[in-house]
């Protein structure tokens, strides 16, 4: 078989992502050979995949996730166009994970031809690889605006002939207006795919959500194929750092008698915010973002993560009184660690031609050292050392490279090969490398000294947290609730035949695309 299904949604962040990786864990579960599909994404969380050329290529995060979701190494079919916003008006377009143009919205209708053809081949491949592909689509279908050319919702769903599901987060309030009125506004052909709805983020009785289920079927002639519950402990892999609150999932009880603070600056391009994410598994770490500087008195540890727009963020901090409150928690002897774009912007200087091409601007002068961007970036996975033996891995995607430094400075890591990564002095710490602390041992050694630095003389690391495992455990959540709370065989159906035939037209329907 050749099975697929498009999940939809009402809005980002309705639940697409996560109900895509959890019905991918279902099926993974049942022996299916089941892979994820996103034929476009916008985001600056993404991950490296390395190619069938041996070199490092770029994949949304979110589908790096459900790849694991299937059992599988990610692919760069997975997601063939990923856009990382630089500003609000421009987006590097990341090619089937190739960084190879800038697109406006000037000049996005003339790339749409190439970015939906390359899409529609990579699925095509997918599904001849594959017994499923479970896609997920973009916003949502109904930006009746954005419908002509698309290529991520009902375009694709046209295209491949998928039955489609449409998510909606009841939290948010609204979700069966905005449940029948996604449907209403599409055209006859883009409706005879949507085959039915699925409730996210319900809280209370599900007795008295029925009422309103049995009118969205009457009215609709869809089913809902299920409720899925709040639950809390969802929140690792975010597509967006948007979809954090302000700490980070649920800080376990410390093992020792202190407590670590971590503030991260949110920043306006954020990109890779998920590298925190770990640091948050920790029992005894709150991990918080935040953009007020009064917050950072407070803080343990500040942490500047990656940035789309280095220099653009460095405006941020400065205009925001941010950087102030940086300099200050550096002046006082407190740890502080720049990740990426955050480890550019510790530097003496920052000589940009190439993302902001402002040239030469002044950078936080926390470390001596000067960063250069450079037109080719550098995408890879790296493996290498801390401390001389704790070994670490992580992945690494920057324009930006460190083209001056003081002989002596010592290096926060090194690569396999022995060169030097990042930089280390007093309690300032920067490196490139994203996905650091996943390794066990690194993160362990990192709070420890942070501890020490902060003076938190009552803080203990865990011994047996293992970030790996914590990410498993999330994928089999999301597998447990599609398989508890969804009507699986119904789903089952959608994916082997398609949409049900005679499905009725809901009123008044947008003109046919």
């Amino acid at each position: 078989m050749s099975g697929g299904l498009l999940v939809a949604g009402t809005t980002s962040d309705a639940g697409k992502s996560v109900l895509t990786a959890g019905i991918c864990r279902w099926l993974h579960r049942q022996g299916v050979k089941v892979a994820p599909f996103k034929a476009q994404n916008m985001s600056n969380n993404s991950a490296v995949v390395v190619g069938p050329d041996g070199r490092g290529g770029e994949i949304g995060r979110a589908q790096a996730m459900q790849a694991a979701a299937c059992g599988l190494a990610p692919d760069l079919r997975f997601n063939p166009v990923l856009l990382k916003p630089g500003s609000d008006h421009a987006s590097q377009v990341v090619l089937l994970g190739e960084a190879v143009d800038t697109v406006t919205a000037g000049n996005y209708r003339e790339l749409r031809p190439r970015l939906a053809g390359t899409a529609f081949a990579a699925l095509a491949e997918l599904r001849a690889a594959y017994d499923v592909v479970i896609c997920e689509g973009a916003g949502s279908p109904a930006e009746v605006n954005l419908r002509a050319g698309d290529y991520v919702n009902m375009g694709l769903a046209r295209h491949a002939g998928l039955p489609t599901i449409v998510v909606g987060d009841i939290d948010r309030g609204g979700v069966f207006a905005s449940m029948f009125g996604t449907v209403a506004l599409l055209d006859p052909a883009d409706q005879a795919l949507i085959a039915g709805f699925v409730i996210n983020k319900f809280r209370g009785d599900l007795g008295l959500l029925q009422p309103g289920l049995d009118m969205l079927h009457r009215v609709t002639g869809r089913p809902t194929y299920g409720v899925l519950p709040w639950e809390l402990d969802l929140w690792l892999d975010a597509e967006d750092s948007l979809a954090y609150g302000r700490v980070l999932g649920r800080p376990g009880a410390p093992y020792g008698t202190d407590w670590l603070d971590v503030a991260v600056i949110r920043l306006p391009r954020i990109s890779n915010a998920t590298d925190v994410e770990a640091l948050a598994t920790e029992p005894g770490v709150r991990v918080r973002l935040t953009v007020e500087p009064a917050e950072l008195a407070a803080a343990d540890l500040v942490v500047l993560p990656g940035s789309k727009s280095t220099v653009a963020d460095l405006a941020w901090l400065r205009e925001t009184g941010l950087a102030d409150a940086v300099l200050a928690h550096a002046a006082a002897g407190k740890p502080l660690l720049g990740i990426c774009g955050g480890f550019q912007m510790l530097a003496r200087a920052i000589h940009d031609p190439v993302e902001s091409r402002q040239g030469s601007v002044p950078g936080l002068g926390l470390l001596p050292i000067e960063i250069t961007f450079d037109p080719r970036k550098t995408v890879r996975q790296s493996t290498g050392t801390a401390a001389g033996d704790v070994p670490v891995r992580g992945y690494e995607i920057h324009h930006g490279y460190v083209s001056a430094t003081e002989p002596a400075l010592p290096p926060l890591l090194h690569h396999a090969d022995g060169s030097a990564e990042g930089a280390l002095v007093g309690a300032v710490h920067g490196t490139h490398w994203h996905g650091a602390f996943e390794s066990d041992g690194f993160r362990r050694r990192f709070l420890t000294e942070v501890a020490r630095l902060a003076g938190r003389t009552g803080f203990r690391v865990a011994p047996d947290t293992a970030f790996a495992a914590a990410r498993e455990r999330t994928l089999d959540l999301l597998g447990d609730l599609v398989e508890e709370h969804l009507d699986t065989a119904a789903l089952w159906r959608l994916i082997e035949s398609g949409a049900p035939a005679g499905l009725p037209f809901i009123p008044p329907g947008a003109p046919p695309a």
